[in-house]
């Protein structure tokens, strides 16, 4: 009797075994996702796990194995059972019953701006009678842009008050009806839209707006992520495409269109970025998916006064050219001192490192130069 209970304990063992190992991956699916499409870097955002065994057979013990990008900080909380190399490794251990489905979500800091997805997830199902386990991978499909972060609008001010003296004159291209500079009597050649009507019924007669006038606004953004020296200075590299990014934010609210183009490649396209943001905020996501993407660090990569030089070649008159880069080379003012002699405007956003005592090189005459300290925003102008 022991010998025959001994072997239906036996078949027994051996029938579940071959049971858990056909059946135990079938109905079981394992989903993550990003709640958020996009953040801006230095926000958290949340990643779901839900992990659904749909049959009879229960799985006391699945273990999900995700790896994604260690810019991606979990919180406090959903740290358990996770390790950091080159990437963040999390491992957490389910128990699923018949037909159940378990939901978790895992926070976590946007450390640093990029494009990030998950495109499989590991499962290994132990069976806890044989101690055996099986690994098995399901493909995944979520992603999630990190905008760079915006600059105060406080901190940009500097910058912008620049460009709108740059960009507006004295020269009577064409009235700007975004800049009013007063009222003055009608003359019978004024549009009957610039009447100021209130003011007339002051005065007695009829009086106009008066606008000053703008060139063409067209404002190209140069940045520079160049940074092949022997010391790195990769926040110097990060803070110049934040700038990038809030700048261009700005001109799109104020109605103004831009073009950036820098030296770094779009991770996409494999292609230097060059972009043309119209006027309006509509497209500025589509801008800031670019600067996300963007690769910095590389070493083969092409000068920006070779950049420069080549895009001021093609480029008809009324331009403003704003140059950020952290890189203060001879060759580089040498091309921007070149172009405001011709009759670009040129303002050159200098990054610095926090503390960093002032240039004590002479500016090149007619080159305005902001000075901006990463970290804290401190943007000092200094003219030529």
């Amino acid at each position: 009797m022991i010998f025959l209970l001994f072997l239906g304990i036996l078949a027994a063992w051996l029938c579940w075994r071959l049971v858990y190992a056909r059946y135990w991956r079938v109905n079981l699916n394992v989903k993550t996702e990003f709640t958020d499409p996009w953040v801006y870097e230095g926000e958290s955002s949340c990643l779901r796990e839900e992990i659904t065994n749909d049959k009879i057979l229960p799985v006391p013990a699945l273990e999900v194995r995700l790896a994604m990008s260690r810019n991606l900080e979990f919180s406090s909380d959903a740290q358990a059972n996770t390790s950091v190399t080159d990437q963040s490794y999390k491992r957490d251990i389910f128990s699923l019953l018949t037909r159940q489905r378990i939901v978790r979500r895992l926070p976590f800091l946007c450390r640093r701006r990029g494009y990030y997805e998950i495109t499989v997830a590991g499962i290994v199902g132990t069976d806890l009678l044989s101690g055996r386990a099986y690994l098995d991978e399901q493909p995944q499909s979520t992603s999630m842009y990190v905008y760079p972060a915006q600059i105060d609008t406080r901190r940009i001010a500097p910058v912008c008050q620049a460009i709108s003296g740059m960009v507006l004159t004295q020269n009577r291209m064409y009235p700007d009806p975004f800049e009013f500079s007063g009222i003055r009597d009608y003359e019978r050649t004024d549009p009957m839209k610039n009447i100021n009507w209130k003011a007339s019924a002051s005065a007695g007669h009829l009086m106009v707006n008066q606008h000053d006038s703008t060139t063409s606004a067209e404002v190209t953004i140069f940045l520079d992520v160049e940074d092949t020296a022997i010391l790195k200075y990769e926040l110097l590299v990060e803070e110049s495409i934040r700038i990038a990014s809030s700048l261009c934010a700005r001109l799109a609210k104020a109605k103004m269109e831009a073009e950036i183009i820098s030296n770094g490649r779009d991770a996409e396209t494999g292609e230097p970025l060059s972009y043309r943001l119209p006027a309006g905020a509509a497209q500025i996501q589509v801008l800031n998916q670019k600067l996300a993407r963007l690769i910095t660090g590389e070493r083969d990569i092409m000068p920006m006064e070779e950049i420069f030089r080549r895009e001021k070649a093609s480029a008809g008159s009324g331009r403003t050219c704003i140059m950020i880069s952290k890189n203060r080379t001879p060759e580089l003012e040498k091309e921007l001192s070149a172009a405001v002699r011709e009759g670009i405007g040129v303002l050159w956003v200098l990054p610095v490192r926090p503390g960093a005592d002032g240039e004590k090189n002479e500016i090149p005459a007619g080159l305005t130069v902001l000075r901006w300290e990463a970290g804290n925003g401190k943007a000092v102008g200094r003219n030529g």
